[in-house]
């Protein structure tokens, strides 16, 4: 069965994110809907979104509120949410996105 994690690091300081709220959202055609949420632990980690997200193929998105988490420690950040949309196509595979922020910029790829 499928299921979806992610793991935020705050690149300019070289360590995770923690605190981070993350939505779990489906697309359904031009719109999405919530699924899920979670807040990434003290290692930047959401290793679980509850409840539980759907395990079936679809087009899912992350958004990660990078202004709040910014804005904690006393920095602006240039983007207020980073969301991430991906597809997945086996639900029998795990999908891991991480992300890998600093104020002013972003990148992510799919992890393992």
């Amino acid at each position: 069965m499928s299921y979806i994690t992610t793991h935020v690091l705050d690149t300019s300081v070289g360590k995770p994110a923690a605190g981070i709220d993350v939505t779990l959202s489906v697309k359904d055609g031009a719109s999405s809907r919530e699924l899920s949420r979670g807040v990434t632990d003290a290692d930047g980690r959401v290793r679980a979104f509850v409840p539980e997200p759907p395990r079936a193929a679809g087009s899912y998105l992350l958004s990660f509120d990078a202004a709040a988490y910014f804005r904690s420690s006393g920095r602006a950040a240039f983007f207020e949410h980073v969301t991430l949309e991906f597809k997945v196509l086996d639900p029998s595979q795990h999908y891991h996105v991480p992300l890998l922020i600093t104020p002013y910029g972003y990148t992510t790829y799919r992890g393992t």
